[in-house]
């Protein structure tokens, strides 16, 4: 094996615990900070500069780029400059002020990623208005709170989407003017938009709206807010979380330093493929960074499953993915292999070997086995593009065999990161060639401080020798608060340090290792937050069950829930509909547990709950949720590790159920 590094440098001894408070462990940062934070780029103290200086830099280099879609089938890609787009900007931004709208006003955003969302966005940064993405993920009626809390004067949406914003009206029309498509408006949309007090156009109508209008640009502020981003919380509304021009400006200069100094600098040359949604953090901070570098943006189709046709046509040099995504990829692989006979199967897997066992005594990926590259992990490269250098993910824990097995076969760099928005996403990034940070989120950025605080309840010591607790953070990335939620701002901000709620392991080499939650709330494996709490309330609704435990694991995609069944109820259907043995023969009884499963789902229906929030799998157990198998506290909440110890074999059943071919 190769020498061991330590990425991280002690800059403050931890502290035992008091009467007030736990014990905190030592704050460290990054090694690549041992002098100090980077510093952005001189004259860049807004957003709105990260693009000006580089439409100044690289006015005739491809900027934003979709593919052409011809008689029904997609092209290649058509490309627009640094140039193009900045004069389109400037229209945009023109229109927007005719509108009435000033400097400080909040612009809506809602849609899938394409060059228009950009624009708008960059709109917002020129003229010194809050970006405010609607994303409809968050829950049943967001989009209408999100316009209500923020005070969204001005929409801009996606064609398709035009239907679910009017479900908003007339509550929205209070605050909302104008709206503006990406594509097309109909005659009766017109009509209602217009019936409802509101100005409708499309893209090309907006854009003549600025037409012979000209505009001062205000002066922008590194503390000014350049978006609100609206999160969800364990219960209630979401949260808008402020994020200034300072936040995104520090991050990328941390960023830059980072990859610098591991050798892999961005240039005006890169290539990005934009489909994370651009309403998360991830995907803002990530296209911001290409912007700055000159680099050019391919944005997909809007379909998952032709995701891996438009890598192929566009020839990314960076994908930033999520973890279902890559399982896709992986399990894809899997099957080409094993469907290969048993020559090629035997072919990869000692080539495999010999690369992987090379990596793992310190060579790098590219000079670990470079026959075994070209003979056969070439189509493995071929399949991502072929120019791929940099695989990112976040937004969820990546499974450890998935990123081992993509970092030996996709001929590239294979990180993982941790952020939250609250934090301007990266905060921690595993390093190329550090094969002992598989499973971890890698050291942090050089643009936070970090300390773990020890949460006794939980039995997580942060000054034990092997540290562990509650994830705090300390930098200027930080946000400026909840909108209009100093409260809630107070609960995680505290002498200056957030609380970030998930629960860390740092490693010898500096890395963290996320290990658990301290709030019930979690991620599913395609990044999407679920609120356990609050859907155990609306499935308590269902009046044939007296208890319900909702488990999602964050390595799946769906939820499973172990059930306390009202014996009188279950015993009545099982009468009616011919299931007989007396009431726990009922509960393992495959017609009962469908039965339930039913129940939920048509509830879940009736509550407007999204996809993901929907159970998958239920378990019934007869004997109810108590104190004498320690899964309840003596105020009857559930002690949630306790009920998965208890119940982990039965939540293995569930999503081997759910994820067997044809379940």
């Amino acid at each position: 094996m190769a020498e061991e590094k330590n990425y991280i440098i002690k800059v403050e001894e931890g502290k035992a615990a008091t009467d007030e408070r736990p014990s905190i462990g030592p704050v460290y940062r990054s090694c690549f900070a041992e002098n100090g934070f980077p510093a952005p780029i001189p004259g860049m103290e807004s957003c709105w500069d990260i693009f000006r200086m580089s439409v100044e830099k690289y006015p005739n280099h491809h900027m934003l780029g979709h593919r052409q879609i011809v008689d029904g089938k997609a092209g290649k890609y058509v490309w627009q400059t640094y140039k193009q787009v900045y004069d389109i900007v400037m229209k945009v931004g023109n229109s927007i002020r005719s509108c009435g709208v000033e400097e400080g006003g909040k612009c809506g955003i809602y849609g899938a990623n394409c060059p228009e969302w950009i624009m708008t966005m960059e709109a917002c940064n020129a003229h010194g208005l809050s970006c405010v993405p609607l994303y409809d993920t968050l829950g049943a009626g967001a989009v209408e709170f999100i316009i209500c809390h923020a005070e969204v004067s001005i929409a801009f949406v996606e064609e398709k989407k035009i239907a679910e914003l009017f479900k908003t009206f007339p509550n929205s029309t209070k605050y909302l003017r104008t709206i503006i498509s990406f594509g097309k408006v109909t005659p009766e949309q017109k009509a209602e938009a217009e019936k409802q007090g509101l100005a409708i156009f499309t893209w090309e109508e907006f854009l003549q709206l600025g037409e012979n209008k000209q505009y001062d640009l205000p002066i922008k502020k590194k503390t000014d807010i350049c978006t609100i981003m609206y999160t969800s919380g364990t219960t209630g509304d979401p949260k808008g979380v402020l994020i200034t021009n300072e936040s995104i400006i520090t991050l990328l200069a941390a960023v830059d330093c980072l990859l610098g100094r591991v050798n892999e600098e961005l240039t005006m040359n890169d290539v990005y493929i934009s489909y994370l949604p651009l309403a998360h953090i991830f995907d803002r901070v990530i296209e911001e960074l290409f912007i700055s570098h000159g680099a050019s943006i391919g944005f997909w189709r809007g379909d998952v499953k032709l995701l891996l046709e438009d890598i192929g046509e566009l020839k990314p040099s960076v994908f930033c993915a999520v973890p279902r995504v890559l399982d896709r990829i992986y399990s894809g692989l899997q099957q080409k292999i094993s469907e290969g006979g048993l020559l090629k199967k035997t072919l990869f897997n000692v080539a495999y070997s010999f690369k992987f066992y090379n990596m793992r005594n310190g060579s790098k990926h590219a000079e670990a086995s470079p026959f075994s590259d070209r003979i056969v992990f070439s189509q493995v490269k071929e399949r991502l593009g072929g120019n791929l250098r940099i695989i990112l993910s976040g937004a969820a824990p990546l499974s450890s065999h998935v990123e081992e097995f993509l970092r030996v076969v996709a001929c590239c760099h294979v990180m993982q990161g941790y952020g939250l928005t609250e934090t301007c996403a990266g905060t921690f990034v595993s390093l190329p060639h550090e094969l002992s940070m598989l499973g971890t989120v890698g050291p942090p950025v050089p643009n936070v401080d970090v300390r773990l605080e020890s949460v006794p309840e939980m039995g997580y010591d942060a000054l034990a020798s092997t540290p562990r607790g509650e994830i705090c953070l300390k930098g200027t990335t930080l946000f400026s608060g909840y909108f209009k939620r100093e409260d809630l701002t107070k609960e995680v901000m505290i002498d200056g340090w957030f609380h970030t709620g998930d629960i860390g392991e740092w490693q010898p080499n500096g890395s963290m290792k996320v290990i658990d939650r301290k709030k019930n709330i979690f991620k599913l494996s395609q990044g999407e937050y679920v609120a356990v709490e609050n859907l155990e309330n609306v499935y308590g609704c269902v009046s044939d069950i007296e208890s319900i435990w909702v488990y999602g694991n964050s390595f799946e995609s769906y939820l499973v829930a172990v059930v306390n069944p009202n014996k009188q109820a279950l015993e009545r259907w099982a009468a009616d509909n011919g299931v007989s043995g007396d009431f726990e023969t009922i509960c393992k009884d495959p017609k009962a547990k469908e039965y339930i499963l039913g129940e939920l789902t048509r509830t879940g229906k009736e509550k407007q709950l999204k996809g993901f929030e929907f159970i998958k799998a239920v378990h019934l157990d007869h004997v109810p949720f108590d104190m004498d198998r320690d899964l309840l506290t003596p105020t009857f909440k559930k002690k949630r590790p306790q009920l998965l110890k208890y119940y982990q074999s039965v939540i293995d059943d569930m999503y081997k159920s759910i994820n067997k071919p044809n379940a």
